[in-house]
């Protein structure tokens, strides 16, 4: 299922765009989650305790105070891999997207094959892109996580926590099968902890540290982590 934000400060073209992307989604006979905010601020507050649950944002180009095109900078520093894309009432904005990788633009009042063909390859792009990221599902929340944010994994029991630079996930799983998910560039240092190798900046004996954190390395795992560590440097 799609998680889909809209982004315009004029309330008409929120509820216009919402109804024709419904019925679009109708058509694909696909499920998708719409969320709308009324300006770029109050999208990337939102963000601020949702990030991952956003998989595509339709921004409007001439927003008040923060507009669609700073708006689009700051989502991207956040995040390489959400999809954006512009919707405009002036044609001379078609090319201001490619700064920041858009998928694409949108003329207002969009016409319904354009939103068919934007849908079609926002689902290709999530496609290409899952490698570069750690999906987890927490209750009926979707996570969708850039790894190269992802410092470390550490399970207690059934309950694993995700830690990024900016926040943390906790979901129920085995740390064995979120190694499995989570694939090359992360290594297993503990039976409780799973790290992203360029996160690590030493190893210490027993530990390894990501800036001020330090997190036990056991004993049997120690040979193994240290050469996978090393060659995850070598590699990079």
């Amino acid at each position: 299922m799609l998680r889909i934000g809209i982004c315009d400060d004029a309330l008409p073209a929120r509820m216009s765009l919402r109804a024709a992307l419904e019925r679009a989604l109708e058509r694909r006979h696909s499920d998708a989650e719409v969320f709308e905010f009324s300006g770029g601020e109050g999208l990337l507050r939102w963000l601020d305790s949702h990030a991952g649950e956003l998989d595509l944002v339709f921004l409007d180009m001439e927003m008040g105070q923060l507009g669609g095109m700073e708006t689009a900078r700051r989502l991207r520093a956040l995040d390489e891999t959400l999809q954006l894309v512009f919707v405009t009432g002036y044609s001379e904005h078609v090319f201001d997207g490619y700064a920041v990788g858009a998928l694409g633009y949108l003329l207002k009042p969009p016409k319904p094959e354009q939103l068919d063909g934007v849908l079609e390859r926002a689902c290709a792009a999530l496609c290409r892109d899952a490698d570069a990221v750690f999906v987890c599902r927490s209750g009926e929340t979707l996570y969708r996580i850039p790894k190269r944010n992802i410092l470390y994994f550490v399970s207690d029991r059934r309950q694993v926590r995700c830690v990024t630079n900016t926040r943390e996930y906790v979901f129920y799983a085995k740390l064995d099968e979120v190694e499995r998910s989570a694939g090359d560039g992360f290594v297993r240092i503990h039976q409780r902890y799973l790290v992203r190798a360029q996160a690590v900046e030493r190893m210490d004996g027993a530990q390894v540290f990501l800036g001020d954190t330090a997190l036990p390395v056991s004993r049997e795992r120690r040979a193994a982590a240290l050469a996978a560590l090393a060659r995850s440097y070598l590699e990079d």
